[in-house]
């Protein structure tokens, strides 16, 4: 934090970390998803809702809430 913003008074919110956290770990999981919907598992190693493809829903619903938290709490932007 520069000198600046010290004396501004300007904080940052704890919900913007975790929305790049949702966020980053969103596209991870959902990254794998789509890896592993283009290259399946063998059948004696699947999951038992393997046709439901959990990974790619929980992957996008983490990162579509990332997204948000970051965009609606991310620090004001000050012009100088």
């Amino acid at each position: 934090m520069s000198s600046d913003t010290a004396k501004s008074g300007m904080t940052i919110s704890i919900w913007f970390f975790i929305g790049i956290s949702l966020l980053v770990n969103g596209v991870i999981i959902f990254g794998a998803g789509v890896y592993e919907l283009f290259q399946p598992p063998p059948a004696d190693a699947r999951v038992v809702l393997f046709q439901y493809h959990a990974g790619l829903w929980w992957g996008a619903v983490l990162a579509v809430l990332g997204a948000f938290y970051c965009w609606h709490f991310a620090p004001p932007r000050t012009k100088h």
